[in-house]
């Protein structure tokens, strides 16, 4: 196949794109380059996604299949018109914070979801599921459902995550803070954690594409205990020293 990544230099985008190489396929990541290049095999397209010219190196090819991360509705909505007559099918990655009410766990597709942000860019981070709604929408609008897969994404975790959320607690257990080797923890461990690994949404996203999948999909990990989280981690670490457990109050 050949498949066009919009991105492909940083954490989800350059999991798809190896792990569609590793599967024979052409990959060319359109992206600014600003983290560095795609992985080794992969084309490099160096455009910005927010100039309008943004894809003029790419219109005049067939593409088997696009993926695109943006959050941006702006970007999705040019890359959509732009891409429409040029791609087969268009992956886009959402998330699970596009559903109105996430205090419901185990919600379905068919959940109620934000009204779409009808600005190009989000103006803070409260915007953030309402803005992928809207790209949710301008993919929908030019591919249609039958060329189309919506997958909203849980937590990612994994190799290159740079939030902080996935590496804080094996860096924590290496790197305790006290001469005894204490740890803070939350007392209550019951809570739910569900980080999907990048790795296996990248896969499962190009075995779609190989596929031809349509529709739009919860993408999430099973949900496991806090303790289950922290134990691997301590695990990983080679932590031995004493845990110092925290109340919810305390902690809030």
């Amino acid at each position: 196949m050949r498949i066009l990544v919009l991105g492909g230099t940083a954490f989800l985008g350059r999991a798809f794109t190896e792990a569609a190489l590793a599967r024979g396929h052409e990959v060319t990541c359109l992206a600014r380059g600003t983290q560095g290049g795609p992985p080794e095999g992969a084309t490099h397209v160096v455009a910005d996604r927010a100039d309008p010219t943004a894809y003029d190196d790419v219109v005049g090819r067939s593409w088997d299949a696009v993926l695109d991360i943006g959050t941006q509705p702006g970007f999705v909505r040019r890359a959509v018109e732009a891409l429409a007559t040029s791609a087969d099918r268009y992956l886009y990655v959402s998330t699970v914070s596009v559903y109105a009410d996430d205090s419901v766990p185990g919600a379905d597709e068919e959940a109620a979801v934000h009204e779409p942000l009808a600005a190009d860019e989000l103006g803070s981070m409260e915007e953030y599921g309402a803005a992928k709604v809207a790209c949710e929408h301008a993919v929908l609008e030019k591919f249609g459902p039958d060329r189309s897969l919506i997958a909203r994404a849980g937590l990612i975790g994994g190799p290159g995550d740079r939030s902080g959320r996935t590496g804080y607690w094996p860096w924590r257990f290496a790197h305790p803070a006290t001469d005894d080797g204490a740890v803070l923890v939350p007392e209550d461990q019951s809570w739910n954690v569900a980080l999907i690994d990048v790795r296996d949404l990248a896969d499962w996203l190009v075995r779609c594409a190989e596929r031809g999948t349509t529709g739009t999909y919860n993408a999430l990990a099973n949900g496991r205990p806090l303790s289950e989280h922290l134990g691997a981690a301590r695990e990983v670490a080679g932590h031995t020293g004493p845990l110092a457990p925290a109340s919810t109050e305390w902690l809030e």
